[in-house]
């Protein structure tokens, strides 16, 4: 009779404590955890980079709110409390030992490696061997060049070739895949050379590759390192191949012209120190352009020194302009109004220059606060697109010349349906394509409407080929989308690198030639039938 009080007794007593724990602190926590995660997602901010923020830090403060109930408020007993406390560090320490910080993609979500992943390559001389494929040499067809940033014209369009359009019924060959030191440079190719930039170490280097079997040919390096953990590592800018001769940007301002043969340093100029400018937090972005006999880079500095120009066979200072900050996008060269000019959207805006003698033409201010990268895009009829992310928006510009020579630059509509973060947009047949804070959209280029919304491919780059657009995800994954504007239209992908892709792609003839910071590939498209 006695033991079985007793045990009624310790009944009640487990009983009394589990309804002495407060759990309702937890449902009111969790209640408003989950409230102002949907708010978030439904009415704050103006780009999915900013949402994505306010989730980490409702999640980080609802994981405290959570310790401190389970420590002070909770009443657990006390070695549950601590046992409780000492898991979740323990499991933060876990996790800090296993993985490393690689960065951020295009929505400022942290990326993560492996510790034991080797970070970068070295050196030179550390390289996996290239996967080649039994049919790489002997491929000896026609390519065409892709010899700058964005192809030929430096508009993300080429005309040739005609793509199959079915990838599962002709799949792409890989004639080869090998690791590449970090970097978010694209490859410029010229002949049957690929011309890239890369860290190494402490180096920076600009390397030739053979396009068909990956083989380096030769490599420059010279010591430079640019590196912030939401910019991630090493050179950014694509090189350009002029005749025999190759100029290379890199991360730190470094502006080099090698032999396009050999490799040998022709001539070297600091950009940041030669024009009082500095770098900055994304790093020198720009991809130099070539204007008959001058290279014009975007160096951001003062007192006329924005936008400059050397003579391309020697280095010699020729001309400087402007006095806005340097953005992230690269110069081009444009006709407008019937006028030559080069366009460079800084820091304040876009700009236009006289290819000659730098003077500016005419200036439209853009909202600041947030890096400036996607290149304006000229359409028919004398007018401009621009583009930027980060909440900002498209505007159409008119671009006009008055009797006395005076350039005028009129918004003919404004639409935040297209907010080209880092992508590069492209224009047919009346229509704008590219990546609104990365889904695929189409807008009207008449009136800015938007047309259709469909297809989360993260801030990748896209290309022009005739009569389809190929597009590199963020993921690594390419497709081949039909440029329809009445609706989207998704031909074929196939996976061609893994992890963050923010690099632009090059296609030379059918060679599609994509990297990232850790790898670069050559495919062969299959051709449609004729």
């Amino acid at each position: 009779m006695t033991h079985s009080s007793d045990q009624k007794m310790d009944q009640s007593a487990n009983l009394g404590l589990r309804r002495r724990i407060r759990w309702w602190p937890v449902a009111v926590i969790l209640v408003l955890a989950a409230g102002a995660v949907i708010w978030v997602w439904q009415s704050y901010g103006r780009q999915r980079q900013d949402r994505n923020i306010a989730t980490a830090i409702i999640g980080v403060f609802t994981l405290f709110l959570l310790l401190l109930w389970c420590l002070f408020l909770s009443r657990l007993r006390w070695r549950v409390r601590l046992g409780v406390f000492g898991g979740v560090l323990g499991l933060i320490l876990l996790v800090m030992a296993l993985f490393r910080f690689h960065g951020v993609t295009g929505d400022l979500v942290p990326v993560f490696q492996w510790r034991w992943e080797p970070p970068s390559l070295a050196s030179l001389d550390e390289r996996t061997k290239p996967v080649l494929s039994p049919v790489a040499a002997s491929l000896n067809e026609f390519t065409n060049d892709y010899p700058q940033f964005l192809g030929p014209h430096r508009n993300s369009m080429v005309e040739q070739p005609r793509l199959a359009r079915d990838w599962k019924a002709q799949a792409p060959q890989r004639l080869w895949l090998h690791a590449v030191g970090p970097g978010w440079s694209g490859f410029a190719v010229a002949g049957s050379r690929a011309i890239t930039q890369e860290q190494r170490g402490e180096n920076e280097a600009v390397i030739c590759y053979d396009l068909l079997c990956g083989a380096p040919i030769w490599s420059y390096a010279y010591p430079a390192h640019f590196q912030s953990p939401l910019a991630g590592e090493g050179p950014r800018a694509t090189p350009t191949v002029a005749g025999q001769r190759v100029y290379a940007l890199g991360s730190t301002g470094i502006l080099n012209c090698l032999d396009w043969e050999t490799g040998k340093l022709l001539w070297s100029k600091d950009i940041m120190r030669d024009n009082q400018a500095k770098v900055d937090e994304w790093g020198v972005s720009c991809s130099p352009l070539i204007a008959d006999d001058l290279v014009v880079v975007s160096a951001g500095g003062r007192d006329n020194r924005s936008l400059v120009a050397y003579r391309a066979a020697t280095g010699d200072f020729v001309w400087g302009s402007g006095t806005d900050g340097a953005g992230y996008s690269s110069p081009c060269l444009v006709t407008l109004a019937g006028v030559d000019q080069i366009l460079i959207f800084n820091s304040g805006g876009v700009s236009a220059h006289d290819p000659a003698t730098g003077t500016n033409l005419w200036k439209y201010h853009w909202p600041g606060g947030h890096p400036h990268v996607s290149m304006p895009i000229v359409i028919p009829d004398d007018r401009l697109l621009v583009s930027s992310g980060y909440g900002v928006g498209s505007e159409l510009l008119k671009i006009q010349r008055d009797s006395a020579g005076q350039f005028a630059a009129t918004r003919i509509w404004k639409s935040n349906r297209l907010k080209a973060k880092f992508t590069n947009l492209i224009y047919r047949d009346g229509y704008i394509y590219g990546l609104d804070d990365g889904i695929m959209v189409c807008l009207d280029a008449s009136s800015g409407e938007l047309k259709w919304k469909e297809g989360r491919y993260g801030h990748g780059q896209e290309i022009l080929v005739g009569d389809v657009l190929l597009l590199t995800a963020e993921s690594g994954e390419v497709l081949l989308l039909d440029p329809n504007p009445q609706e989207p239209r998704e031909l074929t992908h196939f996976s061609a690198l893994k992890g963050k892709t923010w690099n632009p792609p090059a296609l030379a003839g059918q060679y599609l030639l994509v990297r990232n910071d850790k790898e670069a590939a050559c495919y062969r498209l299959p051709l449609a039938s004729r």
